[in-house]
């Protein structure tokens, strides 16, 4: 299941619950009291005594949908899910095949190996931010402050310094006393960069293998004269058998998995 058909499942969910919570908040005895007096409107935040803040179901809705909407984009550029998708394609591109395996199955497993990867990030998040705030202990924004903190030594960890300079040095950034204080704004970009390059370079290595293969195929095709036989059709049962041989997925899943080192 691709991405987008999750996402779109989840707003239908949303949609559907909408009916019924928008009944339960006609039905409350907080829009009308009982002198028919107006309540408390349907877009309205309130603020407690201790200085946090109560949001409507209505805003608390329009920000689920917008979260949804956002999730993709999340998935791919704040988790290792860029890195495992460039060097899948990289690894489909150096053995010829072009469409196997598909677009979807390489997604799929995209998915559960980030997934995999970013366990420890997602069980920290959980434990420190989401069942505090489904238990009613931390309130939503201090729900939000302490999910960015795994995300952010996550990120931090994978990315460059040079592209932390360069970023900040583009934005005007002033320099802070430790790396924790880096803005999302600025680690974000620089963690895309560095998964770009660093996924780039493992495709590199895997890539040399199989050029050699097309090397000695096309020299022996063309001292024997075959000249009009492609190389790449007569190469590619080679590299599949040694990419077999050599058991090459478990070898770059493994690779991949390790390259992140949390």
């Amino acid at each position: 299941m691709s991405i987008l058909r999750l996402t779109r499942y989840l707003l239908a969910a949303v949609l559907v619950l909408l009916p019924a919570l928008a009944f339960a908040q006609a039905d409350a005895p907080s829009i009308l009291d009982a002198g028919g007096a107006l309540g408390v409107p349907a877009l309205s935040v309130t603020t407690n005594p201790d200085g946090s803040q109560d949001y409507t179901v209505t805003i608390q809705i329009l920000v689920l949908m917008t979260a949804l909407t956002l999730l993709p984009s999340l998935l791919m550029m704040m988790t290792c899910f860029t890195r495992i998708m460039v060097v899948f394609a990289i690894l489909r591109q150096a053995l010829g095949l072009q469409q196997t395996p598909s677009n979807q199955i390489l997604l799929g497993l995209t998915l559960f190996l980030t997934v995999f990867i970013m366990g420890p990030v997602l069980d920290r998040v959980n434990r420190d931010a989401l069942a505090p705030y489904l238990a009613e202990q931390i309130g939503a924004r201090e729900a939000v402050s302490r999910a960015q903190v795994p995300f952010h030594a996550f990120m931090l960890a994978q990315t460059r310094e040079t592209d932390l300079g360069m970023f900040m040095r583009i934005s005007a950034t002033p320099p802070v006393a430790t790396p924790e204080e880096i803005p999302f704004t600025v680690l974000a970009p620089a963690f895309v960069t560095s998964e770009l390059k660093t996924a780039f370079q493992i495709g590199f290595l895997l890539f040399i293998p199989f050029l050699i293969i097309d090397l000695v195929v096309a020299s022996v095709l063309m001292a024997m004269g075959m000249m009009m036989l492609s190389p790449v059709i007569v190469s590619m049962p080679f590299k599949i058998m040694l990419f077999v041989l050599v058991d090459g997925w478990a070898l770059v899943i493994g690779s991949l998995a390790s390259s992140f080192a949390m």
